[in-house]
């Protein structure tokens, strides 16, 4: 049976559709496993490894605490220290641990099969892990309960420590046989997923070498098939060379363009999947750069942590002072008490944000709830007036009357504003002015903060919101990126007014509600 010219042309290629959904259909199956291991990695082994080094350092420095009770003789800095313990150390071993059995079940929603025997026996070792630590409590609350005496009998204050010690290291084994673990098996499956992209690579070039064979043989055929419509025979060989924008345009209800339709609807095809996997590839970059962010801000913000806690608790007690001092003015001691209750907000408020960095390897989710855009700049624009204008930094505002009500995180939202107000503050070293300009751009709430700095080179805008890029002395380079997740995940943006000629204006807008 001879077939139509139509029919031919259409096998010719539907066999050419085929190869390049089946190209398309291996690649999309490979990022996909490779977006369940990097999840695996990232959100699972990795945040778990994080937490048992966590659990270790902890550990450690309650060891060495210890160590220094032994050798304390003043017993109200044992008291002291005793407290602190059971304050910060108990508490934060507990919620590591939970937080650690929460994510372990939460990996079964998506972890592929063979790592559910992994998955169990990292929880069977946590559960271990949890009875090793309620023992060692214990323990520590029996020899705390003999130091905290004023003279406590010598003899059984050693036996006590002595039994402390050997819980604290009998619990450092058991947490670091976790981590070595952890560490094994992500080196592993890295090892593993490194092997099968390799492998998925060479298939996708394979793959793809046939498809551009298949479609070279089609479109061969069609030409000398249709030698005389040159329009037809171009139009393939642009697309066969990866052209997808090319458009046939032929119009009419023929055979010919009838192809020529279906050829212009398989460019359109090829040129979204191309475009999709562009951005899911940027996507899965951005996301490792925020990965690695996240492991250095939690390491930053465990260093800054401890510190912080004595200021909270020194604090605290000089709160407890204030109460008992008398002063010859009331005012006086309203305004101490006042500036006092400020300094323990801002610590509290600084405690929230270190332990936001703890969690940054996981994209942070914000807790939403109704606030007012306006207000929440004016709120920190009050806070950084008195830092800007002691470094020469003369502010202006300008706010609509209107309010811009929106869904957000009033602390997260606060993060950004101040890491940009403080990033042109460092950009006018001489001293400037700073305008911060609200308003309203259909449904979006606009915020533009313009600094008359030294501006921004055209090469370093590019990589301006990059992790760990930054041009200053002692930059960290995390400031900008995680201002930019944190103003995405709120569903706005962020960026730079390319029209300004002096200084620096970026403009971040937020979706109104």
């Amino acid at each position: 049976m001879r077939l139509s010219l139509a029919t031919r042309i259409f096998l010719g290629y539907a066999v050419v559709l085929v190869t390049f959904g089946a190209v398309s259909l291996f690649s999309v199956t490979e990022l996909h496993r490779g977006q369940v291991e990097i999840r695996l990695l990232s959100e699972g082994y990795l945040a778990l490894s994080q937490t048992a080094a966590t659990l270790e350092s902890f550990q450690k420095n309650q060891a060495n605490d210890t160590v220094r009770l032994r050798e304390q003789a003043d017993v109200a800095v044992r008291r002291m220290m005793i407290q602190l313990a059971r304050r910060y150390f108990f508490e934060q071993m507990d919620r590591q641990l939970e937080e650690a059995l929460s994510l372990t079940r939460r990996l079964e929603d998506f972890a592929p099969t063979d790592e559910t025997n992994f998955i169990n026996d990292v929880r069977r070792r946590l559960g271990e892990l949890k009875t090793k630590y309620a023992e060692y409590r214990e323990v520590a609350d029996a020899a705390y309960l003999v130091l905290e005496q004023p003279k406590p009998d010598p003899t059984v204050a050693n036996l006590r420590l002595d039994r402390l010690q050997d819980a604290e290291t009998a619990l450092g084994a058991t947490i670091k046989l976790l981590h070595s673990s952890l560490e094994a098996r992500t080196r592993q499956r890295v090892a593993l997923t490194q092997e099968r992209e390799r492998r998925a690579g060479v298939a996708i070039i394979g793959l793809s070498v046939l498809a551009i064979i298949v479609g070279l043989l089609a479109t061969g055929f069609a030409a000398r098939s249709l030698r005389p419509v040159r329009t037809l025979i171009d139009g393939v060989s642009r697309i066969s060379r990866g052209d997808y924008s090319a458009k046939l345009g032929i119009a009419g209800e023929d055979e010919i363009a009838v192809l020529a339709r279906e050829f212009d609807a398989m460019a359109r095809s090829l040129a979204e999947r191309e475009a999709q996997l562009a951005q899911k590839q940027e996507a899965l970059l951005r996301a490792e750069r925020l990965a690695a962010a996240g492991r250095v801000s939690a390491q930053v913000a465990h260093e800054v942590r401890n510190p912080l806690s004595s200021i909270g608790l020194n604090v605290e007690m000089l709160g407890d002072q204030l109460e008992a001092a008398t002063f010859a003015d009331p005012q006086d001691a309203s305004e101490a008490r006042h500036l006092l209750a400020a300094v323990t907000r801002e610590v509290d408020r600084i405690t929230e944000i270190t332990e936001e960095y703890l969690k940054l390897a996981r994209l942070p989710r914000p807790v939403l709830r109704k606030e007012e855009l306006s207000a929440i700049v004016q709120s920190v624009i009050g806070f950084s007036r008195e830092e800007l204008e002691r470094s020469g930094v003369a502010v202006s505002t300008v706010v609509p009357a209107e309010p811009l009500p929106l869904q957000a995180d009033e602390g997260q939202l606060r993060q950004v504003f101040l890491n940009l107000f403080r990033n042109a503050r460092e950009a006018m070293a001489t001293g400037g002015s700073l305008r911060i300009v609200v308003s309203r751009e259909g449904q979006d709430g606009v915020v533009r903060v313009e600094d008359t700095g030294p501006g921004i080179p055209d090469e370093v805008r590019a990589r301006l919101f990059e992790p760990f890029f930054s041009t200053k002395a002692r930059g960290s380079g995390i400031g900008l990126s995680l201002s930019r997740q944190i103003v995405e995940t709120h569903g706005g943006s962020i960026g730079i007014d390319e029209t300004v000629q002096q200084g620096t204006t970026f403009v971040m807008k937020f979706p109104l509600t």
